[in-house]
């Protein structure tokens, strides 16, 4: 029997996208599709101001994690790198930043799946 792989956030999400919060900013969204894999998402033990700041390379304390229930949707911004459309800039709508976060494995014990 082969080991299957950790689940992560991107398969369990509705949709993970990132775009522009303007020249200077990254947002992030999880569109969780159910209360269950909301409270997933939104557990401060899993996706913190420390698992993004280590994911893209940022400091914690620039990291704002907004979590909404009634939406089922967990809201990340951070600081861009380089601003936007700057020479070191090699996403300048920032649609690729979600990458490492739907890749975030989701911790076994946890999944419950």
């Amino acid at each position: 029997m082969t080991e299957q792989p950790a689940q992560t956030f991107g398969d369990i999400a509705l949709e993970v996208r990132s775009k522009n919060a303007g020249p200077f900013w990254v947002t992030m969204e999880l569109f969780m599709r159910n209360p269950a894999d909301y409270a997933l998402a939104a557990a401060p033990e899993i996706i913190n101001e420390d698992a993004i700041a280590f994911l893209y390379g940022v400091r914690a304390e620039d990291v704002q994690i907004f979590r909404i229930p009634s939406l089922n949707v967990v809201k990340i911004s951070f600081p861009r790198p380089v601003p936007q459309g700057g020479l070191l800039d090699r996403d300048i709508h920032a649609g690729q930043h979600h990458v490492p976060l739907a890749s975030l494995p989701i911790p076994p014990s946890t999944s419950g799946r």
